[in-house]
């Protein structure tokens, strides 16, 4: 890898990235990102890794060396979280997160010295604030959304709780995982060291990891703190108090991340104001229904609206009432917790929203509607074992048969086209080399 260029060390990189489903569109901003994340040793190591998890023996033959040398590079990435690391049936795996919930975040969930963090939020406010195509592509490249919203369980009536599904819960979350860490809000620290602090000074200490992602981000280098199920319960409601909104990864079983989120920080809450009514995220299967007859039009439930969704129209008699424009609601229930005369309530939608299985299923629904399926499946051995080629094609019976003819239409274009590779390379011959 010598012979490298410093550019072509972190152009290269930002090609392995964009590898992801989820990728970072290439701007000179990113490459600044970049610089600031990773040496220039540590953009070419990267560089050179797999998109799924692999081993450390993988690591050391990808970069020819011993696999004690491997493991010590890969410790030393685990460190900056520009890995995370995980136990499977006694061997340790590796894989590098996605640009978000990832390592941009990462970088942020705690204080550190190592890095300049506000010039680093300078530049991430450039990237995803005013440039504006990483946070297009993230939102709104795929019918599936990365997040998904919770409804806040406080405002929900006892009738309403019975019918609310366990992974609707952001409090089952927390009941079921293994290991809790808690950092702070990447998007507060952010837009503080960028000039543009929280509008209502909520917490910063409130975001939330589970399981691998929580061990690993707490074991290398303290970006979060492994913290209890009841410390977890006290986030959440400190949330609830500050008019937070719960965002957390789209998937049903095991999800990685729960983010508490103001309007005025939060980059998906910022889209769904900017690209109105284009939903950034997966809404709750909840709706807020106002009752007329109660609303005193106080105007509250519009002020605390994270994605400005409640407008105060006339109701008569020089009146105000307030009314919800359904197709821009998250349906996270900020609204029905301020309504001091309990005019609000949480209804389920008519149509329910779909939340993928786990991270397998987003995946390769994402990767589907993106056209970047091939990449799951031939990515530098990313698949080589039956267990994890298994469930992709499990996840992929799983689907609709209209998006399993997209499936299957992708993989033909990708055998054809090497097929034809393999031809020229072989002299017209047509056998695969």
């Amino acid at each position: 890898m010598g012979h490298l260029t410093t550019r072509d060390a972190y152009r290269n990189l930002g090609d392995r990235i964009n590898w992801f489903t989820q990728g970072a569109p290439a701007s000179e901003t990113l490459y600044k990102i970049l610089q600031v994340l990773y040496s220039e040793k540590e953009a070419k190591w990267v560089a050179l890794l797999p998109v799924r998890p692999f081993t450390i023996k993988k690591a050391a033959k990808i970069w020819g060396t011993s696999e004690y040398k491997a493991e010590k590079l890969l410790d030393h990435l685990c460190g900056k979280a520009l890995l995370v690391d995980s136990w499977d049936k006694g061997v340790r795996k590796f894989v590098m997160p996605p640009p978000m919930a990832g390592f941009i975040e990462f970088a942020l969930m705690r204080t550190r010295g190592d890095i300049d963090q506000k010039y680093l939020s300078e530049l991430y406010y450039q990237y995803m604030n005013v440039e504006e195509d990483f946070i297009k592509d993230l939102f709104y490249a795929t019918e599936t959304k990365l997040g998904r919203v919770f409804v806040q369980e406080p405002v929900l009536t006892n009738d309403r709780m019975n019918h609310i599904l366990d992974y609707e819960r952001a409090t089952h979350i927390v009941e079921e995982a293994e290991y809790i860490g808690l950092g702070l809000c990447y998007c507060r620290h952010k837009m503080f060291h960028a000039g543009h602090p929280c509008e209502i000074n909520a917490p910063w200490d409130v975001c939330l990891t589970f399981d691998n992602v929580a061990r690993s981000l707490a074991q290398h280098g303290d970006y979060c703190k492994l913290i209890s199920k009841e410390e977890a319960m006290d986030a959440l409601e400190r949330s609830y108090a500050s008019n937070l909104v719960q965002i957390g990864e789209n998937v049903r079983e095991h999800p990685a991340f729960i983010c508490n989120c103001c309007g005025c920080c939060c980059e998906a809450l910022q889209a769904a104001r900017r690209f109105s009514p284009m939903q950034p995220v997966a809404t709750t299967n909840y709706i807020p229904d106002i009752s007329g007859d109660q609303c005193v039009g106080c105007g509250k439930c519009a002020k605390v609206c994270p994605v400005l969704a409640i407008s105060m129209e006339d109701g008569g008699n020089g009146k105000k009432r307030a009314a919800v424009d359904k197709d821009i609601c998250l349906g996270c229930g900020v609204c029905a917790r301020n309504c001091g005369v309990k005019a609000i309530h949480m209804e389920r939608r008519p149509e329910q929203i779909i939340t993928p299985v786990n991270s397998t299923h987003r995946f390769v629904l994402q990767a589907i509607e993106k056209g970047t399926l091939a990449n799951l499946v031939f990515d530098n051995q990313a698949f080589s074992n039956h267990r994890a080629m298994a469930a992709l094609f499990s996840a992929i019976l799983e689907l609709p048969p209209l998006k399993q003819a997209m499936a299957s239409k992708q993989f033909k274009s990708v055998y054809l086209d090497r097929l034809l590779a393999a031809k020229r390379e072989k002299g017209g011959t047509g056998r695969p080399v």
